[in-house]
């Protein structure tokens, strides 16, 4: 008896491992995307999932200030993405802590709310990290039957030596087969222009059989998207206009002369004068004030 309890119980290991091993191999149910949950999300390549974001952390567009040329471009390129109309891909590139990704965000928001008045599915925001871009076409297709319309946004993207994920980047803006969907737009910030370091161009370059070949497969990324806007540090004036607006928005009880002092201490002791040092220096001053800052 105890012989056939024994042989019983082996065979029941055996089928749950064989059990175990086929659920292992067995493919995983088809991702369902429910993008009415949220207007935002972030890609998550594994497990493949869209995570709804239910509270954007952005500021309103007129807050952003010396950017007002780039801000009309971006909005308008995003308005006619909205509505149907043919768009380009953009690249926000320049220094660092001007507004860039601050700006896409300002501007799907700006843009959203007219959408979503028209009765149309919705504008949404989804954000892939740079570590995942290899796996942006497998995003993509998830969204390509959606009624929704879609800004894809990177923030600080660049690719350094010997990175090849930048290929996938490529094939979906203009070269696969597939391409990009007619409902969905790539925005992605960085702080090159050409999304790789110069020196790595310049290493190409001096050690190609044909320098202008060796780079222009990397370097030519960037021509994939049609609009540029180009961010640079901010003038003095610049930086007090946005320290200003932040003061008046948040209704800070702080006299205009000692606003000026301050910020001005502040971005000396930062090395910099930008959006961000503004934004830095409004929530110091805020919370020397007992004040919150609600920028819901």
């Amino acid at each position: 008896m105890a012989d056939q309890n024994t042989e019983t119980g082996s065979t029941e290991d055996s089928l749950a491992r064989i059990a175990d091993a086929l659920e292992r191999l067995s493919p995983e149910p088809p991702l369902k995307a429910d993008f009415a949950a949220a207007e935002a999300f972030v890609w998550r390549a594994d497990p493949e999932s869209f995570v709804p974001v239910h509270k954007i952390n952005r500021v309103p567009l007129k807050l952003l200030k010396g950017l007002d040329r780039s801000a009309e471009q971006l909005v308008a390129n995003t308005e006619r993405f909205a509505t149907g109309l043919p768009a380009n891909n953009a690249l926000l590139w320049g220094a660092r802590g001007m507004g860039k990704s601050s700006l896409v965000k300002a501007c799907h928001a700006e843009v959203g709310q007219v959408a979503s008045k028209t009765g149309s599915a919705g504008l949404k925001l989804v954000e892939i990290h740079r570590e995942d871009i290899e796996t942006l076409p497998r995003c993509l297709h998830h969204m390509r039957d959606s009624d929704c319309r879609f800004i894809v946004f990177c923030d600080d993207l660049s690719f350094d030596r010997d990175d090849t994920s930048y290929k996938s980047l490529k094939a979906v803006l203009e070269g696969g087969i597939e391409g990009r969907p007619d409902n969905v737009i790539f925005y992605a910030t960085s702080n090159r222009r050409h999304l790789m370091p110069r020196d790595m161009i310049e290493n190409e370059r001096s050690t190609a059989i044909n320098p202008s070949e060796a780079v222009e497969e990397k370097v030519s990324l960037s021509d994939r998207f049609g609009l540029w806007l180009g961010f640079h540090n901010a003038s003095q004036d610049q930086y007090l206009e946005m320290v200003q607006a932040y003061a008046d928005h948040f209704a800070l009880p702080v006299h205009a002369d000692d606003l000026r002092r301050e910020a001005l201490e502040w971005s000396m002791t930062r090395g910099a004068r930008s959006g961000r040092v503004a934004w830095q220096y409004i929530q110091d001053l805020a919370g020397r004030l007992e004040r919150t800052l609600d920028i819901g």
